[in-house]
């Protein structure tokens, strides 16, 4: 096969859908809750994460009220989508979201970034978990 038609079969290759960060029908595939633990870790025991799909990278962080708007223009400079998710009494707890590929350096930066974007504003990041699209489901000939 020539170099040609290698770039040409590539080229023909439906490409997998983009994803959404608000696609309902994502599932968890990796989650990092405990500070102690790595992300290479974390990343390595999950048997659903696939490394070349795109994920959701989801950071859960505790903000007070008066300070969400900010953090999401913030957020929103590097693609990030803020979501709240419900109030816990002076705090709200939100999601923020962006679709790429996962890797353990690129997660551990992100959760770095999020435990300092949550400091200065004087709440608390709590971890992340990522989304993917279920893999699909292929029955073996009869």
């Amino acid at each position: 096969m020539s170099l040609a038609d290698r770039v040409r079969d590539l080229l023909r290759r439906p490409k997998a859908p983009e994803l959404s960060v608000d696609d309902p029908a994502l599932v968890v595939v990796a989650e990092a809750f405990d500070p102690a633990e790595a992300d290479s870790a974390v990343l390595a025991r999950s048997p659903s994460w696939v490394s070349d799909r795109q994920a959701v990278l989801r950071h859960h962080l505790l903000l007070p009220a008066g300070r969400t708007a900010e953090a999401a223009r913030v957020l929103a400079q590097d693609g990030y989508v803020l979501r709240e998710v419900r109030e816990e009494a002076t705090d709200i707890l939100v999601h923020v979201s962006r679709v790429q590929l996962l890797d353990a350096l690129h997660c551990a930066q992100e959760r770095s970034r999020m435990a300092g974007l949550a400091q200065r504003l004087g709440g608390e990041a709590l971890g992340w978990d990522a989304l993917q699209a279920p893999a699909p489901v292929f029955d073996p000939p009869a």
